[in-house]
């Protein structure tokens, strides 16, 4: 579709960024290449876990240095992550890069088991480290870009929407905290676990911007896969309709608001094939497996750049097709 006309005005969007552990490096090369593209003004992102880390990281690097000053932060990110995963035993060795490592067979089983704390005795946190070290928290709240990162209350399964001063390590930790290898991070009394229990992402946050018209959903959560046959794949599939279910019903909302009246934002869709790749994979953050999330990452929004206007739409749900219309007029306008 070719770059921004001299003297064209970047099209506001609100970004809505699911969690999917490792997965959040395909989130990482979506983001790099519509930062890249220039046709695009993130006006706020929504991001749930590994989707958090990927809004901060965005609108840190922003702050700084713009699209470009984004695109670095991300990368230092992501290269960080890869960095500490190294010597991680659920990292895939050379000889089992198909299937399930011996690493995560040995973690899902005693996750179903083991005490809480069991499998992280020392309350190791690798990502706490990360965050604290390289996202400045006072530039994010006084930056150009919204941030809304989501966590849920352990206790009653009510999702918290950090903002603003609010937005801190605390709650970015807990938006990706999965209680089978971190306790509970505790904010202002009460305990939270990963925020995509309650929403993944949350749209309510963009949804109360006035001013927000496009919603771009980068999804990691599989629509469909083929029907499990094996008790491990019917546990991968009913933690993906889990964690898709509370979008799912936000998705339902809008598509109930338009067929009463009311004005909704058009939502459009980035996803791939590699959103259905197993559960062990999203624990896989070896520098060179999130670069080639990150590649496949970049391949997907070259082709959503590309595609023509019905088919970036999120035609998947019904009944709400007729109100993503007119967003590649308006992008070519």
């Amino acid at each position: 579709m070719g770059s921004t006309n001299a003297g064209s005005m970047p099209l506001p969007i609100h970004l809505a960024l699911q969690g999917g552990g490792a997965h959040g490096a395909l989130t990482w090369g979506v983001l790099d290449r519509l930062l890249e593209d220039g046709r695009f003004a993130v006006a706020a992102v929504s991001g749930t876990s590994a989707g958090a880390m990927n809004a901060v990281a965005l609108a840190d690097g922003f702050a700084r240095g713009g699209s470009e000053g984004a695109r670095e932060a991300l990368t230092g990110f992501w290269e960080a992550v890869g960095e500490a995963a190294r010597v991680s035993p659920l990292r895939k060795s050379l000889r089992d890069q198909l299937g399930r490592t011996p690493g995560y067979q040995l973690f899902e089983g005693l996750a179903r088991l083991a005490p809480q704390g069991l499998l992280n005795p020392l309350g190791l946190d690798p990502l706490r480290a990360i965050v604290a070290e390289r996202i400045d928290f006072a530039a994010v709240a006084a930056g150009d870009i919204r941030v809304h990162v989501s966590a849920t209350d352990a206790r009653t399964g009510r999702p918290r929407v950090f903002s603003g001063d609010g937005l801190d390590v605390d709650a970015v930790v807990a938006s990706a905290c999965l209680p089978q290898l971190s306790p509970a991070v505790e904010i202002d009394g009460a305990a939270y676990w990963d925020g995509g229990y309650s929403g993944n992402p949350a749209l309510l946050p963009l949804l109360e911007d006035p001013a927000c018209r496009d919603i771009l959903l980068v999804e990691l959560n599989p629509d469909c896969r083929e029907l499990p046959r094996t008790a491990a794949d019917t546990l991968d599939r009913t933690a993906e309709l889990a964690f898709g279910a509370p979008l799912l019903a936000e998705l339902r909302m809008l598509d109930w608001a338009a067929r009463n009246g009311a004005r909704v934002p058009r939502v459009h869709r980035i996803a791939g094939a590699e959103s259905a790749l197993p559960a062990s994979d999203r624990l896989d953050a070896d520098p060179e497996h999130l670069r080639t999330l990150f590649t496949a990452g970049r391949l997907w929004a070259e082709d959503w750049l590309a595609a023509p206007a019905e088919a970036a739409l999120l035609a998947t749900r019904e009944g709400l097709r007729g109100h993503f219309a007119g967003f590649r007029r308006r992008l070519a306008s």
